[in-house]
């Protein structure tokens, strides 16, 4: 670390977490040349709707799109004391002829809310990106362990069988849930447009004297330009801020999904039945070289706790804009929505380096299985008893008591379950011991859950799938890290 930077705070999601890619989305360099081609827009819609603008004005705006002078700026902005003036005037600079026309008509909020609702859109292209590269690895990955028996949970106490793929897709559905309203949300993402200081497009009315079409054409020529559809129909000076608010919401509820998973395969780790990938050469702990913790998907939860926590700043922001513009809003912005897609993009990230290497110990998975399977047939075992010829009811009082005297065995001495020897050795019940273990094979006690998984991937997740490599496709794996 050089001198000039060691005693100043440098952001961990930037240098530790999140991708150049992400971060390139809320970079100044980004952030300023948008708003140049914002200008570059405004210019152009309006020499076509006849205010007298050269070609040469516009080609020079062009042509000084990227090489913003961030020091020249800096100077400026610290005599106006106002961004968008401090880059007006900058660009005004390397385009002497332009300048006249830079900004015609508009408000700070025309280059400043439009770039952030441009980022916005290009941030959760990138999300969805990854977030279909974690769908597909759970997806194989619950097809690949669609029969595998395992004791399913609740309460973390040991309840009916599952599979270890009917339990991947519940973390998938939760996941195409957050895709789908992610892509909801991008679709139906209005642009502010142009709008002036009020929303009433006061200037742009006048500088087309009274001429109310020209001005909706604006509206729509400089939208389209910049790639979006869909125009807010009413604003004051700036976009609704519910706008902000629901982003964030959908941000939250994707690190409430990632939180859930990565929990789970923590429970699972110490079970030893699932293990996230352990390099060679991990160190799980300085003091315990035994170890192998699982230390990914604990940062995974810790950065989905800062996503929900963050999300609450944009719906406050929401509620506190008065009438058609305050400023309140400026300071959080420009910290809570980028620093939200930056911990997602990470997470993301994580999720996708975890759920393509997760580890099956199929040995401790059966022995759970075996430990916990005879207290759960115990219906099974009793029809059996009736069909050699017993009563139910005697049966049901006897496996009563052998179920409590194995059940201290277990917990109070620390022996293994001797329920089923318990079974045998009883004359009423009449089963040999190979009665019992055709009883208790555990493809018995799954249900549908093999047949669940593959619909749900055909029906479900293929199609999103499908839809996402068309419309935003999936990143490699080597992107995914870049």
């Amino acid at each position: 670390m050089c001198g000039a930077t060691k005693y100043e705070y440098r952001n961990p999601l930037l240098e530790r977490y999140a991708s150049h890619r992400m971060s390139s989305i809320f970079s100044a360099q980004n952030k300023f040349s948008t708003w140049r081609r914002l200008w570059i827009a405004l210019a152009e819609s309006e020499q076509i709707l006849g205010l007298s603008i050269m070609d040469e004005q516009i080609e020079e705006m062009r042509l000084h799109v990227d090489d913003v002078d961030f020091d020249r700026a800096a100077a400026y902005e610290s005599t106006f004391r106002h961004d968008v003036m401090a880059h007006i005037h900058t660009f005004g600079e390397c385009c002497p002829t332009a300048k006249p026309i830079i900004h015609l008509g508009a408000t700070s909020a025309f280059v400043g809310d439009n770039t952030d609702l441009i980022q916005m859109r290009d941030a959760f292209r990138l999300t969805l990106s990854r977030l279909a590269g974690v769908i597909t690895h759970l997806k194989n990955f619950a097809l690949s362990h669609a029969d595998r028996p395992t004791l399913g949970f609740t309460h973390f106490q040991p309840a009916q069988l599952t599979t270890v793929g009917k339990r991947a897709t519940l973390w998938l559905y939760d996941l195409i849930m957050d895709f789908e309203a992610m892509v909801e949300f991008v679709d139906k993402l209005p642009f502010l447009g142009v709008k002036g200081t009020t929303g009433t497009q006061a200037s742009f009315l006048e500088l087309f004297g009274g001429d109310h079409d020209k001005v909706k054409q604006l509206d729509r020529d400089v939208a389209q330009r910049m790639g979006f559809t869909g125009i807010q129909p009413v604003s004051g000076q700036t976009y609704s801020r519910k706008i902000d608010a629901r982003a964030a919401s959908l941000l939250s509820g994707l690190a409430q999904s990632l939180h859930k998973m990565a929990n789970d395969i923590r429970l699972l780790q110490h079970l030893k039945e699932i293990e996230e990938p352990f390099e060679k050469g991990q160190v799980g702990s300085s003091a315990m070289p035994y170890k192998r913790n699982p230390m990914r998907s604990e940062r995974l939860t810790s950065l989905c706790r800062y996503i929900i926590s963050l999300s609450l700043s944009p719906a406050m922001t929401a509620s506190e804009q008065w009438l058609e513009r305050t400023l309140d809003d400026s300071a959080n912005k420009r910290l809570s929505i980028p620093e939200m897609f930056l911990a997602a993009d990470a997470s993301l990230i994580i999720a996708s380096n975890v759920c393509s290497g997760l580890v099956v110990y199929d040995t401790m998975i059966e022995r759970h299985i075996r430990e916990e399977l005879p207290f759960m047939a115990t219906e099974h075992i009793i029809m059996a008893g009736v069909k050699k010829g017993g009563d139910r009811q005697e049966l049901h009082e006897r496996i009563r008591v052998h179920s409590m005297e194995a059940g201290k065995r277990v917990k109070s001495d620390g022996g293994e379950n001797d329920l089923l020897d318990r079974i045998v050795k009883d004359s009423l019940f009449g089963l040999s011991r190979d009665d019992i273990d055709r009883l208790l094979k555990a493809e018995n006690f799954i249900g549908r859950a093999p047949q669940q998984v593959r619909e749900f991937i055909h029906d479900c997740v293929d199609p999103l799938l499908q839809r996402a490599v068309d419309r935003f496709g999936i990143l490699t794996e080597a992107e995914l890290s870049v």
